[in-house]
């Protein structure tokens, strides 16, 4: 496997490159490239979440896109007003998608704090951005929810301000962001509400977590709750919620080695007919196998990390790229390469000491 591995973070390494524009934008596919095909074209767009995950990837890569990146984002439209990110943008900075999904915020925050952790100085020259995007966090924020209609990351599915509802998975993003800029710039206003979101996120857990809550609870499982112990260290790997949350990950929504994103997905990738996209059902995503590595190594559990690791691998066999998803048939077709599934792999190669 040894081999496999060298290759794929030598292809990583190039995909991060072709998907970060010289204007400081990364999008999660570039379409323009010979090897990238013609349904990545959906994807070249800026998303600040998955850039969050490709700019720590670049970072264990020794690649120099984060900078770049932070000035494209005080230029995205609508920060200078609101502070606030939303679904994705155009290369330029406009925005493609207006729904406001509050963990693009709050990832961004975490991008410049795992950027200059080791060194707080440096990150003066963006203090505008940590500034302005945590004050927009907190600014909408009413005790227990967001006052905004907000959407997951999954862009399926939307809690609303009267029913005082969060989405498990962007509320512990939000609670980290907030958290990191006070790290960098200490601010008791930031610190007090990233608390208030961690203690209503907590509250609502019960015995395990579930995809939203709020007065009405979807009590479905999803596999961003891997996030709660990574990348927004909310909990630990070993908290018995997280574990019995981890047991119904893998009870309902992992087949065949395979990581879903939830119950009875339908998102299939691209079959057209006529150019009407039908939906057949999706297949595992190589980047949520990878995230239950760094879950199991967070866990001790070496063994266990392994085997979600080498299922992607082995399901690749001799493919240069790693898609979006991965399918048990010849008829799908997935996004591929996706920039955010080459991140998650690399950061799960380096927490295995790979790199």
């Amino acid at each position: 496997m040894k081999k496999q591995i060298s290759e794929l973070l030598k292809t990583s390494k190039k995909i991060i490159k072709d998907c970060s524009f010289p204007n400081g934008a990364i999008v999660a596919a570039n379409s323009t490239k010979p090897y990238s095909q013609k349904e990545a074209n959906n994807y070249k767009f800026v998303w600040p979440r998955d850039a969050m995950y490709i700019c720590d990837a670049g970072s264990i890569l020794g690649l120099d896109i984060q900078e770049n990146f932070f000035k494209w984002c005080m230029k995205a439209e609508g920060w200078e007003k609101t502070g606030l990110f939303y679904q994705n943008y155009f290369i330029n900075g406009k925005k493609s998608q207006k729904h406001f999904q509050p963990d693009q915020t709050g990832s961004v925050l975490m991008a410049l704090f795992n950027y200059y952790k080791d060194n707080k100085k440096d990150c003066k020259k963006f203090e505008k951005l940590i500034k302005k995007s945590a004050n927009g966090l907190c600014r909408i924020w009413e005790k227990d929810h967001f006052s905004l209609l907000i959407q997951n990351l999954w862009e399926d599915r939307f809690c609303f301000p009267d029913l005082h509802g969060n989405f498990t998975y962007s509320l512990a993003i939000c609670s980290r962001g907030l958290s990191c800029a006070n790290k960098l710039i200490p601010n008791k206003k930031w610190l007090k509400i990233s608390n208030e979101m961690k203690k209503a996120l907590l509250k609502n857990s019960g015995d395990h977590f579930y995809c939203s809550f709020g007065k009405i609870d979807n009590e479905k499982i999803d596999a961003s709750l891997l996030g709660l112990v990574w990348p927004s260290e909310i909990l630990s790997a070993n908290d018995k919620r997280m574990k019995r949350t981890v047991k119904f990950i893998e009870e309902k929504i992992v087949k065949k080695g395979g990581v879903y994103r939830y119950e009875n997905d339908l998102y299939g990738g691209w079959m057209y007919d006529k150019n009407i996209h039908r939906k057949k059902g999706a297949g595992y995503w190589p980047l949520l196998n990878f995230w239950m590595t760094i879950y199991y190594l967070e866990r001790g559990n070496k063994k266990k990390a392994l085997k979600y690791y080498s299922k992607v691998l082995n399901d690749l066999k001799n493919k240069k790229y790693i898609p979006e998803q991965i399918f048990n048939n010849k008829i799908q077709i997935a996004v591929s390469p996706l920039c955010w599934s080459h991140a998650m792999f690399v950061i799960a190669s380096r927490k295995l000491e790979y790199i």
